[in-house]
C-alpha cells in the first residue's frame, strides 16, 4: 500500500512509524540483554540474584531461545485472531509490563521471572508481525522499494541495538540494575507512544486478521489453551513437590523440549501427506543440513550476552582509547560493525552472483565463527586470572560479524527459496527455530567450564564450528545439486 504525499526518505510515511517502533523495541531488548547475565550472577549483596555464571548463561540462552520460538504462535495469532497491527501494539504493551516487573526494586526473584515471561510473550506477538507490516506498505509488484524499505527498517534495529548497551549499561553501573531495567521499560513505552501517534500513516495495514477464527474454532482453541496451561502447571507443581525443581534443571528440561521441536517439524513436513513433490522433498533434505549448520553458528554467536559478557566484566581492562566503559558497552560492538559492513557484504554478494553457493557461504560462516573463538582462547590464556585489553573483544566481534553477514541474510533468503509450496508462509518460522536451538544449546555449554579451563572451553567450541564448516565445504557440491542452485562460471 502506497502512502500518498508525505514520505520517509522516499518511502511510505508508515515506514517511519514502524522504523521508530522497532528501534525502541530493540533498544529495550538489547538494553536488558546487555545486563541480564551479570545481574543474575551478581550476589544479593550487590542487588543480584546470586546465581552461578553457568546457570546465568543457561537462563540467558533459554530466554533468547524462547524469544525466537514464540514467533511461530505469535504470527498465527495475528493471522487468525488479532491482526498484525493490534498484535504489535499488545506485544509492545506486554513487553513494557515485563520491563516494569524487572524494574521493581525488591529482593524476591518472582518479579524477575514474571518480567522475563512477559517479555517473551510480548516479543512473540510484536517481532514477526511488525516485519509483516513493513512488507505490506508496498504493492506486491514493488519489490525494489520493498527491499530498500527493509534495509532502512533494519537500520532502526541496529541503531536501537547500538545505543541500548551504552545507555542501559551506564545507568545500571554500581549495582543499579533496576534503574537499567527502568530505562528499557521507558524505551518500549516511547515506542508504543509513537506507534499509536503515527498509526494513521499505516493506512489500515494489518488491521484485520488474514483468516479470522470461526466461533467454533475459538471455543476449541480456548479449551486447548486452558488444557495446556493446566497440564503445564500440574507438571511443574508435581516437579516442585519432589524438591528437585531448580532453575538449573528447568533450563535443561526446556532445552530438551526445544531440541524436539525441529525434529517434529521436519518429520511432519517430510513424512506427512502434504502433497510435496519429489524435488521439494530433496530440497528439504538439503535444507536440514543448512538448519543444523545455522544452529551450530548461533550456538557460538549468541554467547555474546553471557559468556563473552562475563569475560568482559572479569578479564578485560574496560577502557577504550583511555575512556572507561562498562562491561555492557561491549555489546554495542556487534551492531556497530553490522551497520558498517552490511553495505559491503550486500555489494559482495551481488558481484559474486551464483559463483559462491549457499552451502559455501554457510561453511564460511562456521569457519569464521570458529576462528573468533580461537582468538577468544588466546585472550583467555593471556588473561589467566588477570585482565587483557578490551580490544581483544573488539577483534572477536569484528570477526563474528563477517560470519553473521555470510549466514543470517542468506539463510532468510534460502529458506524462502527452498520452502515447499504448502509451507511458504511458515518456513521463516522454521528458520528462526535454528536460532532457538543454537541459543538453548549454547546456554548449556557453560557447564563445560566445570571440567575445562577457559581457553580449552573456547577451543572446543571453535573446533566444533570449524569441523562443521569443513564438512559443509566437502558436501557443498552435492548440496548445491540437491538445492538446484545453478553454478555460474568464473570466466564469462
Amino acid at each position: 500500500m502506497r502512502e500518498g504525499g508525505r514520505t520517509f526518505l522516499g518511502h511510505p510515511w508508515g515506514l517511519a512509524t514502524l522504523f521508530c517502533t522497532e528501534m525502541w523495541e530493540r533498544f529495550s531488548w538489547y538494553g536488558l540483554r546487555a545486563i541480564l547475565a551479570t545481574f543474575m550472577a551478581a550476589s544479593p549483596a550487590h542487588q543480584g540474584l546470586g546465581l552461578s555464571q553457568e546457570t546465568s548463561q543457561a537462563v540467558v540462552g533459554i530466554y533468547g531461545a524462547l524469544i525466537y520460538l514464540v514467533a511461530l504462535p505469535g504470527g498465527w495469532i495475528a493471522d487468525r485472531i488479532l491482526g498484525a497491527r493490534r498484535s504489535v501494539f499488545w506485544g509492545g504493551f506486554v513487553i513494557m509490563l515485563g520491563h516494569i516487573s524487572l524494574a521493581i526494586p525488591v529482593t524476591s526473584p518472582f518479579f524477575v521471572w514474571l518480567g522475563l515471561l512477559l517479555i517473551i510473550t510480548g516479543t512473540g506477538l510484536l517481532k514477526p508481525n511488525i516485519s509483516v507490516m513493513v512488507g505490506r506498505l508496498y504493492p506486491d509488484e514493488d519489490d525494489g522499494r520493498r527491499d530498500a524499505g527493509f534495509s532502512l527498517f533494519y537500520l532502526g534495529v541496529n541503531l536501537g541495538a547500538f545505543f541500548a548497551p551504552i545507555v542501559v549499561g551506564h545507568l545500571a553501573a554500581g549495582d543499579r540494575w533496576h534503574l537499567g531495567f527502568s530505562v528499557a521499560a521507558i524505551g518500549m513505552a516511547l515506542g508504543l507512544i509513537q506507534y499509536v501517534w503515527g498509526g494513521r500513516a499505516l493506512r489500515g495495514v494489518g488491521e484485520r486478521p488474514g483468516l479470522r477464527l470461526s466461533r467454533g474454532e475459538r471455543h476449541r482453541l480456548g479449551r486447548l489453551v486452558t488444557l495446556g496451561v493446566a497440564l503445564t502447571a500440574l507438571a511443574l507443581g508435581a516437579w516442585a513437590a519432589t524438591g528437585t525443581l531448580t532453575v538449573d534443571r528447568f533450563t535443561v528440561a526446556i532445552t530438551v523440549v526445544i531440541l524436539i521441536v525441529p525434529v517434529v517439524c521436519f518429520c511432519f513436513i517430510l513424512l506427512g501427506g502434504h502433497g510435496l513433490s519429489e524435488d521439494e522433498r530433496v530440497r528439504m533434505r538439503a535444507y536440514i543440513w543448512l538448519f543444523v549448520a545455522a544452529a551450530v553458528f548461533w550456538m557460538i554467536y549468541d554467547l555474546a550476552p553471557s559468556k563473552l559478557l562475563f569475560f568482559a566484566a572479569d578479564h578485560t581492562d574496560l577502557s577504550l582509547a583511555g575512556i572507561p566503559i562498562q562491561a555492557a558497552t561491549t555489546q554495542a560492538f556487534n551492531p556497530l560493525f553490522i551497520m558498517v559492513f552490511v553495505p559491503v557484504f550486500a555489494t559482495l554478494w551481488v558481484r559474486l552472483g551464483t559463483r559462491v553457493s549457499t552451502p559455501q557461504k554457510f561453511a564460511f560462516a562456521l569457519v569464521v565463527i570458529g576462528l573468533s573463538f580461537v582468538v577468544m582462547a588466546v585472550a583467555a590464556a593471556l588473561a589467566g586470572p588477570g585482565r587483557v585489553s578490551v580490544w581483544w573483544l573488539v577483534a572477536v566481534y569484528l570477526i563474528q560479524v563477517f560470519g553473521e553477514l555470510a549466514l543470517s541474510p542468506v539463510g532468510l533468503s534460502v529458506t524462502t527459496k527452498l520452502a515447499p509450496e504448502a509451507y511458504k508462509g511458515q518456513m521463516l518460522g522454521v528458520w528462526f527455530i535454528s536460532v532457538s536451538v543454537g541459543d538453548a544449546v549454547g546456554g548449556q555449554t557453560g557447564r563445560l567450564g566445570r571440567v575445562l579451563s577457559e581457553p580449552a572451553y573456547y577451543l572446543l567450541l571453535a573446533a566444533v564450528a570449524v569441523v562443521a564448516g569443513l564438512a559443509l565445504f566437502a558436501f557443498a557440491r552435492r548440496l548445491r545439486a540437491m538445492m538446484a542452485e545453478h553454478h555460474e562460471p568464473l570466466m564469462r
